[in-house]
């Protein structure tokens, strides 16, 4: 063999060493072929093999190199040439695995390495091109293809070219502009010409291409992505030549479009891609598929997929290295949900858990609950198998989806706890109770989980919970990403957040936006600028009814849970002047426009903000707002009744300036302005229309008196003596105002029923509907008064005397409106037992007594006040009870003394 070497690198007695090559790589294929077949001596042959293998290796180390470098050396008309090729395949088709690692190996350094790699593609690339024997010497022609087309050697060259071309000193666009213009003036820039010889060699591939889908499609795909404008351009459509050569047989080119899905992601993710190149993906693909009729519907949709990916890629990686993670959690949403709609579940789970670690860095426990739930919504209660890869802490002993699901569902447990969703965890609890009770059977769990959710129950009322704020965030001009031009986001807020410290925090990420000072939405000239600006307003949130609480009495606690969460709907009012303005009475005038806001998902939820996807206005009229304003103070009212008779160390100085602001015409004007405005003839006779509602007024202001009388009974009870001359002021305007309300639109009187239940505070489970007040009647007032303590049982365990404490504390009285279908009679409600079961709510002689003895004013019955129907009616606001009339007027209140009432406001302050 060296003598070989040493002869053909001379030249010298070629066509006799060819000769010879020819012979004994002819006996070593025999042998090689003969070792393989020795069925019955195993032994043998295999011992003849490793000779064989041997001999190869000294061939390949000697002569491969030599005989290529003849082939690319001698002219294509020289005879010797195609003998040369002949054992250079023959060489090549005798070696394996070893034989290419081996000799790999052996180069001393990567350079001379990549110099024999060229040198041997382009000698095959010459070879595919214009080959050495006549067209009809097919079986020449195929034993030369046969080693050329190697899979493996195919694909160290793509790789290779691919690692060539994207290498850092090749991307010219990272130096500066002199060291790029002289590279350019003494290189060239060799991306594109490696690129065109890339292409040239996968069309020259003919129908081995199939071999190299989806493998190849990552490679190029990277190579496509150079920022490169004719590399892009003259390598884009090897993607639709893939899909032709998938499609040609299968029918379809899933395989390779699920690849550029996958590594696209991550190659977006690694910097590499911009809007240029979505948009020359898109016009290059687009171009294809249409010159090819079977291939342009299912090709326009594989655009449209890719493009919006790129899209959704792009805007996520523009923000995912912000230090204000807020805008990150909305890409990060926006590429889990395209995930999701195409079905692509391995990719969608990767997102989830990149949102929740970004909720739980904010400690965004609620959101980052829910997230997880929606992963374990995709398990079942089963012992398959888990089939996605396990994320975050999930070890790998979860190997079951039903060990998998119990996991994330005791971590979204833990998350909800610290989000104070006692609510939501609760529901979690009732599932894994349920597991561990009728499925394992593991009553050890089952008692851990019910202690748990025990404890939750107990949280939702003893432990404070502040309602959060919602705000409205618009973002218009075309300065900002796609992801929130010209939308409209529902922002739920953080505990005690103040809306100037979330402005500043949605502020940060864009310095250079300006704050729009108007909260109507903006025209064109805002929305189409190349500006940023941005608006914000604080929303309220429109509680949807639950069925399930319809006429029942519900402590606080836990419809105040339902008021600001599982929220769709959110309303904001602005107050504007119609019609000629009197400054004696700005009701008269005042109009409200309210715009409701629909997001596309209800909050909380895996995001703090959501999309809105739908605006309504409705204009509500000077009359429909009065009457939204008297429900609101009633409810005020009663709220605080509740509150203050259920716990009697509540402070009384809120209490005290709610009442006050009413009674006392001083202080807020009370309703005499609505008496102006809407109860004069003239008013009734421009508007007929109004009939109604006016009386639903009169309705609300006449109701609005036994609330009134019960809240100063409770702030008699518990005022100081340092401010009982302000009580007493307070308690004669109450009874000048009764006497006036009662004599002008009757006598209402709330029927008292015994509570059995608990007795914290409570509200009735009625949400008004202000954009339909025609409902604004289907309401009951009641008031109950607390029977005598049952006496205490025989102690028998401190467990038993927590529970007694609990029943004592389950009798005690409560204000509430109960919802109440309006064609039930109040004469069905049960009557109570005897008269002093029945609280009038008048003031009473100790409450309104004046404090120096003397007589107290008198009451209803003793003013000469009459039923004025035989038994109990229903209002037209549907408040039940007895509706009297009543004639006589009370002496005017005295003033008090300004010391008394300074003194009333510095300890409201002190409290504040």
């Amino acid at each position: 063999v060296p003598i070989l070497q040493e002869l053909i690198e001379k030249g010298e007695e070629e066509d006799t060493c060819i000769e010879l090559l020819s012979n004994i790589l002819e006996v070593l294929y025999k042998a090689q072929k003969h070792g393989a077949g020795e069925g019955r001596h195993k032994d043998r042959g295999a011992a003849e093999l490793v000779k064989v293998k041997k001999h190869i290796q000294l061939i390949l180390e000697q002569l491969l190199h030599t005989v290529n470098r003849r082939v690319i050396v001698l002219d294509r008309e020289n005879t010797l040439r195609s003998h040369y090729v002949a054992c250079m395949a023959a060489i090549l088709s005798q070696m394996d695995k070893d034989h290419y690692s081996s000799y790999i190996k052996a180069f001393p350094s990567r350079p001379e390495l990549m110099d024999f790699l060229m040198e041997i593609f382009i000698l095959f690339k010459d070879l595919i091109g214009k080959t050495v024997y006549p067209s009809d010497w097919m079986v020449m022609n195929m034993v030369q293809n046969r080693p050329v087309f190697s899979l493996q050697l195919w694909n160290n060259y793509f790789h290779l070219a691919v690692a060539f071309l994207t290498q850092d000193s090749l991307q010219l666009e990272n130096f500066s502009q002199a060291k790029r213009n002289s590279i350019l003036a003494k290189y060239g820039d060799m991306r594109a010409a490696i690129g065109a010889s890339i292409r040239d060699m996968w069309y020259n591939l003919g129908h081995h291409k199939i071999a190299f889908i989806p493998g190849m499609v990552g490679p190029i795909l990277e190579m496509t992505l150079v920022p490169e404008l004719e590399l892009r351009k003259s390598t884009i459509p090897i993607f639709f030549d893939m899909m032709l050569c998938e499609y040609q047989l299968t029918e379809s080119f899933s395989r390779f479009e699920d690849e550029i899905l996958r590594k696209l992601d991550s190659e977006v993710e690694g910097g590499r891609g911009d809007e240029q190149y979505k948009q020359l993906f898109e016009s290059i693909l687009l171009s294809c598929c249409r010159s090819h009729p079977e291939l342009a519907k299912p090709g326009e949709n594989f655009v449209a997929l890719v493009t919006g990916l790129l899209e959704r890629l792009l805007d996520y990686r523009a923000v995912m290295n912000d230090e204000n993670k807020t805008y990150s959690m909305s890409c990060t949403v926006n590429l889990l949900n395209f995930y999701k709609e195409i079905d692509r579940q391995a990719m969608y789970i990767r997102y989830l858990y990149k949102l929740k670690d970004l909720h739980v860095s904010y400690e965004n426990y609620t959101e980052g609950a829910y997230t997880l739930l929606l992963h374990a919504r995709l398990l079942k209660w089963s012992d398959e198998a888990t089939t996605a890869p396990m994320q975050g802490l999930h070890s790998p002993s979860l190997h079951t989806q039903r060990q998998l699901k119990e996991a994330l569902y005791n971590q979204i447990i833990d998350y909800f706890d610290q989000g104070k969703m006692w609510e939501e965890a609760i529901h979690i609890c009732k599932e894994l109770a349920e597991q561990y009770e009728s499925e394992v059977f593991d009553y050890e769990m089952l008692s851990d989980i019910l202690q748990r959710e025990a404890k939750f129950y107990e949280k939702i009322l003893k432990v404070l919970r502040p309602s959060p704020d919602y705000f409205a965030v618009g973002y218009y001009g075309q300065g900002f990403p796609t992801f929130l031009r010209n939308k409209v986001f529902i922002y739920r807020g953080k505990e005690y957040e103040r809306r100037e410290d979330f402005e500043m925090r949605l502020l940060s990420p864009f310095p250079n936006a300006e704050k729009l000072k108007s909260t109507s939405p903006p025209g064109q000239d805002i929305t189409s600028s190349p500006g940023q600006y941005i608006q914000c307003f604080t929303v309220q949130p429109v509680e949807e009814a639950k069925v399930r609480f319809k006429d029942r009495s519900i402590p606080e606690q836990i419809t105040n849970f339902y008021k600001a969460n599982h929220v769709q709907k959110f309303s904001y009012s602005r107050p504007f002047k119609k019609g000629p303005k009197d400054p004696d009475n700005e009701f008269a005038t005042m109009w409200i426009e309210r715009t409701t806001f629909v997001t596309a998902y209800p909050l909380p939820g895996i995001l703090r903000w959501f999309a809105v996807t739908s605006t309504t206005t409705t204009i509500i009229s000077p009359l429909e707002n009065a009457i939204e304003t008297m429900m609101k103070t009633n409810e005020k009212i009663m709220s605080e009744i509740n509150r203050h008779q259920n716990d009697p160390s509540l402070p009384v100085n809120p209490l005290s300036m709610l009442l006050n602001g009413i009674v006392d015409p001083a202080v807020m004007g009370g309703f005499a302005k609505y008496e102006t405005a809407f109860f004069q003839e003239s008013y009734l006779q421009e508007h007929p229309e109004d009939e109604g509602n006016i009386e639903k007024l009169k309705d609300l202001i006449a109701w609005q008196t036994p609330l009134l009388a019960e809240g100063i009974r409770i702030h008699g009870r518990k005022v100081t003596e340092d401010l009982r001359p302000f009580h007493e002021r307070m308690e004669q305007c109450f009874v000048q105002l009764r006497a006036k309300v009662e004599s002008q639109y009757g006598v209402r009187e709330m029927v008292c029923f015994e509570d059995r239940r608990s007795g914290r505070p409570r509200s009735m489970a009625w949400g008004p509907d202000w954009e339909r007040l025609s409902h604004a009647g289907d309401r009951q007032v009641l008031c109950t008064e607390a029977p005598p303590p049952p006496k205490p049982a025989p102690r028998t365990s401190e467990g038993e005397d927590r529970r007694n404490e609990r029943k004592e504390n389950r009798s005690s009285a409560f204000f509430g409106y109960r919802r109440q279908d309006v064609r039930q009679s109040v004469s069905e409600l049960p009557e109570p037992k005897n008269e002093k079961r029945r609280l009038s709510c008048n003031v009473t002689e100790s409450s309104l007594g004046s404090a120096d003895g003397k007589q107290p004013p008198p009451s209803r019955e003793a003013a000469g006040a009459q039923p004025s129907t035989a038994g109990p009616s229903l209002s037209p606001t549907g408040f039940g009870g007895r509706v009297k009339s009543a004639s006589k007027v009370p002496p005017p209140p005295r003033k008090i003394s300004p010391t008394v009432y300074e003194t009333f406001l510095e300890q409201s302050d002190a409290a504040a």
